[in-house]
């Protein structure tokens, strides 16, 4: 088929379908006129897909129809509807999709973690070369507590969010890089487990388990779950199975971008829980248990909805209408 004579012959019809779809107010016939040409450029769009596949023009003519069904359907999409289903639907199947890559994110971050705690622990160069004797005592004695309340709980708590949000959209986004994840994780656990070493070579782990546990339990969970988003954006262009390449990977762009959003409210939650829980005169076990709670909350959100979703056909992405169309190729 001669795509450009094709363009030439219908795209009057187009332009007045788009005229159409966009009056604010339809005489009956111009209704009737609507109608009718919706239903010819369906089958000219069904033709071109069939065609020449996903194109610009094609992406032209699905948006048309899409303003022109929004008007003889009368009806626009539900702001609290997406809302709902975004919640209850998209957010538990991305969370869901990522749960093994997301423990294995974490077991290699606490296996890293614990290797350099040991280390530094049962080397005293290794802690010479941290600082002083006096430094380290300053920072196991006062400065790794005193972190936690220094500032007003709200700013702090603020300041807490913002930062690891901004963290965890960076995983999210770069993540197709191969590289950026493994360096944060290394790099992070590294720092964890660096201070870890000094606390307990002061004899202080239980001020630092009783510190890190009540927030750190969903706030390294939620990087993690970055991370694993990151991760599997990463491998859908190294590979991408029955679609091409750059198919694949807005595919999963999609789907998991709505993980980096999730991860802004569990990290509201979990840097709550940091402000206020963690540097409060509450028993270490009470602090612990709230934590705790935090992060099972999360795993009963993703392992009930999240199956539910996924063994309904969800994935996270967008509808077929706004993501347009793809088309497989070996």
């Amino acid at each position: 088929m001669d795509m450009d004579a094709f363009t030439s012959v219908h795209a009057p019809q187009w332009a007045r379908l788009a005229v159409l779809a966009r009056k604010r107010r339809l005489t009956g016939n111009e209704a009737d006129e609507l109608l009718e040409l919706y239903q010819r450029v369906s089958a000219q769009l069904s033709l071109i897909r069939s065609v020449d596949g996903e194109s610009p023009l094609s992406a032209s003519l699905s948006a048309t129809l899409a303003n022109a069904r929004t008007r003889f359907t009368g009806a626009k999409s539900n702001i609290f509807v997406d809302i709902a289903r975004f919640f209850a639907v998209s957010l538990p199947a991305a969370f869901y999709r990522l749960r093994w890559l997301t423990v294995i994110v974490g077991a290699v971050f606490v296996l890293i973690g614990t290797l350099f705690a040991v280390w530094a622990a049962g080397n005293p160069d290794v802690l010479a070369t941290m600082g002083s004797d006096a430094r380290l005592r300053q920072l196991v004695d006062h400065d790794f507590v005193d972190y936690y309340s220094e500032n007003p709980a709200a700013s702090f708590a603020g300041a807490v969010w913002t930062n690891n949000a901004w963290i965890a959209a960076q995983c999210v986004a770069f993540g197709v890089t191969g590289v950026f994840i493994p360096y944060q994780i290394f790099l992070n656990a590294q720092n964890v487990g660096m201070t870890a070493g000094v606390m307990f070579a002061y004899d202080r782990g239980d001020i630092f388990f009783s510190y890190i546990l009540p927030h750190g339990l969903m706030e390294l969970t939620a990087i993690f779950i970055a991370a694993a988003a990151g991760l599997r954006i990463f491998w859908a262009w190294v590979s991408p199975g029955p679609r091409s390449r750059l198919d694949s990977l807005a595919l999963e762009g999609r789907s998991l971008i709505t993980v980096a959003a999730g991860l802004v409210l569990v990290l509201f939650v979990s840097g709550l829980v940091e402000a206020f829980v963690t540097p409060s005169p509450l028993p270490v076990w009470a602090k612990i248990t709230i934590g705790s709670l935090v992060l099972a909350a999360y795993w009963a959100y993703t392992l009930i909805l999240g199956r539910r979703a996924v063994l309904a056909g969800e994935i996270g992405d967008l509808d077929e209408d706004d993501a347009g169309a793809s088309v497989r190729s070996a």
